[in-house]
């Protein structure tokens, strides 16, 4: 029988994106992740080679989060337009503050020159774009949103105003990067939902019965 593993690759990789989100692509060594993780450096050499190693399997690991969180947010009971809210924000979660975000806007900027890192990072996006449209074409077909809206070419706007909505968050830092993403997202949706039909208003009392009037009566003589 071999060794125990210990610490499990799972625990190590969320630790080099929580050492990811504070340090940058400067600052992530594979003895910060591993004094994150509570293991000793060669731990990580030995399970993965090398700290580009690391960051690949790290993107890899970033795969799979994207697919269960795609099947987690599918089981929201309030609905495909809460569903995808909560999409949107659970998958930048990580990206709290500012300088997280900035630290892992420079790992995308790094992965996009990378033909390894930028294939798993566009299975992310895929994945997305296809959990996205799959959302919205629910909400079309449950009256959330308009029965003719352009599913493809709406997909491809909610996640244009995803990646916006962090940037102008991360400049302007007014409120959570959360509440940012809801309001901007609900002003994309705003023009595809169907026209609210009020109840028609009752009366809070009901009206009393018309009586006739009376004919008139001759005068007495």
């Amino acid at each position: 029988m071999g060794r125990p593993r210990g610490v499990d690759d799972v625990v190590i990789l969320r630790a080099a994106a929580r050492v990811m989100g504070r340090v940058g692509p400067a600052g992530l060594t594979l003895a910060a992740v591993a004094g994150e993780a509570g293991v000793v450096p060669g731990t990580l050499v030995q399970r993965f080679g090398s700290k580009r190693g690391l960051l690949l399997a790290l993107a890899d690991q970033s795969v799979r989060d994207a697919d269960e969180l795609i099947g987690r947010v599918r089981r929201t009971p309030d609905g495909a337009l809460a569903a995808l809210a909560e999409l949107l924000t659970e998958a930048t979660a990580q990206l709290a503050t500012p300088q997280a975000f900035a630290n892992h806007l420079a790992f995308l900027c790094a992965d996009l020159a990378d033909p390894q890192l930028h294939e798993r990072a566009l299975a992310v996006h895929h994945a997305q774009a296809r959990a996205i449209g799959e959302l919205l074409a629910q909400a079309a077909d449950t009256g959330e949103l308009r029965a003719a809206t352009d599913v493809p070419a709406l997909t491809r706007t909610v996640q244009a105003v995803t990646a916006g909505a962090g940037l102008t968050w991360a400049l302007e830092r007014e409120g959570t990067l959360g509440q940012r993403l809801r309001r901007e997202l609900d002003a994309a949706l705003s023009p595809h939902r169907p026209p609210h039909r009020p109840s028609p208003r009752r009366p809070s009392h009901p009206s009393p019965r018309l009586q006739p009037l009376p004919a008139d009566t001759p005068e007495d003589s």
